[in-house]
């Protein structure tokens, strides 16, 4: 479109010759004024260069016959905001009649001195080029995120903090998170504990600039679970000051490599293993016929170690020598090697040993192949047959005797046992066997470490065989057991006085740098031909009595009855089912109430464990509680009720119920080196007011522990638990103890309370122990109350909380809930 005629210049507006306007005219950016009717009044010469026109033909014309409507129209908006009085900007296309440019333009409103706008400032910049590479960029972006998305290998962005910015399939299909999942964790969340700090180094490294990337394997979590092993590499992008901006992770997954490499590694071993522990010397060559390896028997016929031979030929280490001539006799290796068969030693040949000797030997040599068939090496197997086979009885020795007792192993008890009763029907006697375990030896172990708990053994071996007589045989069953051998038995009393014998000396066990130990011993016996005529019989019937002694709880010795096979089975019948119980969810807690001795009113619980099946009571407590913790399954139980008693107790708790909750820790779980890492992680996971929560222990854990136990104690009082002594007076019975330990309460046990309204005894000690125990500041709760006479008694003796069957049974959670929601 042609422009109309100028129209008339305003005198008002500025001289062009003035240097305000040489600046406007030189500046890059096309500048104007428009007026009110959006015509030109003011045009910089710049729109000379962008439009071709000379800046004067467009005065006085209007905006849209100079850029056309299509230009108009898109910065329309932005205009109307300007006449509105606002400040306005665009941003986008202009065409200038031959290609599109991309411009920026500020839209400044003009006021005259009433404030009301008399036309409007424009000034457009061409950012065309700036365009470009804008749009260069997001492409080169949009091309790198769809490689780094769909990346064969796992890619992943992190900040400097660790947690993940971006990552793509391949590492949400490795750890099998959706990526919205990944995206709201960090590397820690997903990094197995034991690599954590690896990882963290060299993230620091990398960051403080110390290294420019790092490669590391670790394992991580996958979301179920499992262990996902991983080769990591990775690199830092810094922004142009330098400072840290993400971490670019490449992550490949090498679990199926590990697990191929495990397996290599295990058959290595079991092939090092099997090499060191056979009969027969061996020695391995390279295709040259240089020593690669000897195994012990090797080396001690040889003379050479097998760091000595390495490398060296082998006719310096295998010397060999006819028997009757003295003659070399040429190494059959090489000629196994050489036709790429096996080939024996012939005639008798003597192997010389490295200071001189010479020993009888017979060899077999053969080549060994790669996978491909090719000779890669060779290896040599020799043993010796001269009539002293030293080397050969010690081996066996070794296989049929405990390393660190001497005494035999069990792999030789059968036929010791079958030697006793060949000697006992030889003799028409009887023989006996004997089944030793020391009690609670862990403890020995967990107090002075595993090596004096070595040492420990060896003292107690050798006190048993100064117990025994020559004819006696003693052997070492595994861990803490041992098993003697009696072929000679006259009686059964006999038998009965050399357990005695043997608990006393046990007893009396000394290891220097340790303290008293006072190992207390439980022994069962079984009787030939009484009990059985056969080595197996025999000693799981012995097995079968000690299983009897420690079931009593004291240690001890007890002879095998029939009677205890139906105990026996019955115990398994219930280990079978108990394993089954937690998963099926026959498991329960119930719960007990306490009152205070004075009102009545419920001031605490004890949680109970139940078994439940098909609505009716499985087993008793008394039944499958033993079982579990000779079997160990207490732990996981006793983790679960612990884990139980807490949530509930908070349940009562936020329903404004605040009562403590007592729970019973067997001295399995006690003992435990965990337990108070699974104590506090169940505080933290249930929120549950420390004060709520009470340990009941027995005094035997107490006591008997040591400052191992007082340690724990104190460290579970600070946390804010509250502990109570359960069963008081059955036991040690002394309350002098228990000044040194942090006990807030002492629940009298059934069994006085029983009798206290009967036995003037039993309630004189159950007076002064409530009286003692009150003089300390220790609360005292009496258990088993059945009549209100009992209840009174105890209430006047000073209790301060009461609990039996006269203020309510055990009871599920649910019922002893409406028990506490009772007006009181």
């Amino acid at each position: 479109m042609r422009p109309h005629k100028p129209a008339e210049v305003s005198p008002s507006l500025p001289d062009a010759s003035d240097w305000p306007a040489r600046v406007a005219h030189g500046t890059p950016a096309l500048l104007a004024y428009l007026d009110l009717e959006q015509r030109f009044r003011f045009v910089n010469d710049t729109h000379r260069r962008w439009l071709g026109l000379d800046p004067q033909q467009l005065l006085g014309q209007r905006l849209v016959d100079v850029v056309g409507r299509r230009n108009h129209a898109l910065a329309e908006a932005a205009l109307a905001r300007a006449y509105a009085g606002q400040m306005a900007s665009y941003e986008g296309e202009l065409h200038d009649g031959h290609r599109p440019r991309y411009a920026h333009g500020n839209f400044q409103p003009d006021f005259d001195a009433d404030g009301r706008v008399r036309g409007i400032f424009t000034a457009l910049v061409d950012i065309t080029e700036r365009r470009t590479l804008e749009l260069k960029l997001h492409e080169s972006e949009q091309r790198f995120f769809a490689a780094f998305q769909h990346a064969a290998i796992g890619m992943a962005l992190t900040r400097p903090d660790g947690r993940f910015l971006r990552v793509n399939a391949a590492v949400c299909q490795m750890l099998g998170y959706r990526e919205e999942e990944l995206l709201q964790l960090d590397i820690a969340a997903v990094t197995h504990p034991d690599d954590l700090a690896a990882d963290a180094e060299l993230m620091a490294q990398l960051l403080a600039g110390q290294r420019e990337s790092y490669q590391l394997e670790k394992r991580n979590f996958h979301k179920d679970g499992r262990v996902v092993h991983i080769q990591l590499s990775v690199s830092l992008v810094r922004d142009e000051q330098g400072a840290p901006l993400y971490l670019v992770s490449q992550v490949q997954n090498i679990s199926q490599r590990k697990a191929f490499e495990d397996a290599l590694h295990r058959e290595r071993e079991l092939a090092e293993v099997t090499l060191r522990s056979i009969g027969d010397a061996v020695i391995t060559t390279d295709p040259q016929l240089r020593i690669t390896s000897l195994n012990p028997i090797a080396e001690a016929m040889t003379g050479w170690t097998g760091i000595e031979a390495a490398g060296r030929p082998i006719e310096e280490i295998f010397q060999l020598f006819d028997a009757r001539s003295g003659d070399a006799v040429a190494n059959p290796l090489r000629a196994a090697i050489g036709h790429n068969s096996i080939v024996d030693l012939a005639g008798r040949t003597l192997l010389r040993h490295r200071h001189g000797f010479d020993t009888p030997v017979e060899d077999s040599s053969a080549p060994i192949h790669d996978h491909a068939g090719n000779v890669i090496g060779g290896v040599l197997v020799f043993h010796d047959v001269s009539e002293t086979r030293a080397l050969a009885l010690k081996m066996i020795h070794l296989t049929q005797h405990d390393t660190l007792t001497g005494l035999p192993n069990r792999s030789q008890l059968h036929e010791h046992i079958g030697q006793a009763i060949a000697t006992a029907n030889r003799r028409q006697q009887r023989a006996a066997l004997l089944y030793v375990d020391i009690d609670n030896f862990k403890q020995v172990n967990e107090l002075h470490g595993h090596a004096a708990g070595d040492r420990v053994l060896r003292a107690f071996a050798a006190q048993l065989q100064h117990c025994l007589s020559g004819d006696d045989l003693l052997s070492r069953y595994g861990g803490d057991e041992f098993v003697a051998v009696l072929p000679h038995l006259e009686s059964a009393g006999e038998a009965a006085s050399l357990c005695q014998r043997l608990i006393n000396h046990g007893e009396q066990t000394r290891v220097d740098g340790l303290p008293e130990l006072g190992l207390q011993l439980s022994i069962g016996i079984s009787v030939y031909p009484d009990d059985a005529v056969e080595a197996d019989g025999l000693l799981q019937h012995a097995e079968t009595a000690l299983v009897a002694v420690k079931a009593q709880g004291l240690h001890g010795y007890r002879f095998f009855t029939a009677s205890m096979n139906e105990r026996t089975q019955a115990r398994r019948r219930i280990e079978a089912a108990l394993r089954q119980a937690q998963p099926r969810h026959e498991l329960e807690l119930h719960y007990q109430p306490k009152v205070d001795a004075h009102s009545g009113r419920i001031v605490g619980a004890e949680a109970l464990l139940r078994w439940q099946a098909d609505g009716h009571e499985a087993y008793a407590p008394d039944q499958f509680i033993p079982v579990a913790e000779d079997t160990g399954l207490i732990l996981p139980i006793g983790a679960w009720a612990l884990r139980r008693a807490c949530r509930q107790a908070r349940r009562w708790q936020d329903l404004g119920h605040a009562i403590p909750v007592s729970v019973n820790v067997s001295p399995l779980q006690f003992q435990h080196a965990e337990f108070y890492n699974w104590l506090d992680e169940v505080l933290e996971e249930s929120g549950l007011a420390t004060g709520l929560l009470e340990l009941e222990l027995t005094e035997r854990m107490v006591m008997s522990g040591g400052d191992a136990t007082t340690g724990l104690l104190q460290r579970i009082k600070r946390r804010g638990v509250r502990l109570s002594l359960d069963d008081f007076g059955t036991g040690y019975c002394s309350l002098s103890y228990l000044k040194h330990f942090p006990i807030d309460a002492l629940k009298i046990d059934r069994v006085f309370v029983r009798d206290i309204t009967s036995d003037r005894d039993t309630a004189t000690i159950t007076s002064a122990i409530i009286a003692m125990a009150r003089s300390l500041n220790k609360d005292v709760i009496a258990e088993g109350v059945e009549t209100y006479e009992q209840g009174a008694f105890l209430r006047h003796a000073g209790c301060s909380q009461l609990q039996g069957f006269l203020y309510g049974a055990a009871m599920p959670a649910a019922a002893f809930e409406q028990r506490l929601a009772e007006p009181t």
